[in-house]
């Protein structure tokens, strides 16, 4: 069932169709953001050049898929009223886009009734899940990822995006 974990390039890179994204969490705590966080909190500004240190890695490669026709998409479930880390999310969402995302938002409330995975995960092409696992403070747990080809596990985690995107708002909509 669990397979040894490919590099998250490797995975974007051989996708032919669809990369789809789900968050659930109110607030990550992984290191590389720490700065970006604080200055946020200190000034409610956030980096929005895709072609920063920050982001050029990322943009780069949403581009190169989104340009092979891959449609990339991300659904973030969210309570109300948002956390600081949300509305960090929210104002660098426009980097993505502008890279070929298309972002959604959820009210955890209007999630109640769905069934979700224990973790965050992609899934690519609709049979590859990698899962995300994090800590209770929101820091990479360890092993950080798992990865799978379960016709059922893939199944569920589409499932889940799918009813998440359906009741999403779209990012330009959505208000923090």
């Amino acid at each position: 069932m669990w397979l040894s974990v490919p590099d998250f390039d490797q995975l974007l890179h051989s996708a032919q169709h669809s990369a789809v994204h789900l968050e659930m969490r109110d607030s990550y705590g992984v290191p590389d953001e720490e700065q970006a966080i604080e200055r946020f909190r200190e000034t409610g500004k956030s980096d929005l050049d895709p072609e920063s240190e920050y982001w050029h890695e990322w943009t780069a490669m949403v581009r190169e898929a989104t340009t092979r026709g891959v449609a990339v998409r991300r659904a973030r479930i969210v309570s109300e009223p948002v956390t600081l880390y949300t509305r960090y999310l929210h104002a660098m969402t426009p980097v993505n886009i502008s890279a070929g995302e298309d972002v959604r938002w959820l009210p955890r409330h209007n999630a109640s009734d769905l069934a979700l995975p224990g973790n965050d995960f992609w899934v690519f092409d609709g049979h590859a899940v990698r899962f995300n696992h994090f800590t209770g403070d929101g820091d990479w747990a360890d092993p950080r990822t798992s990865y799978t080809e379960t016709a059922a596990v893939a199944e569920l985690c589409v499932s889940a995006f799918e009813a998440v995107w359906e009741r999403g708002t779209p990012h330009e909509r959505f208000t923090v």
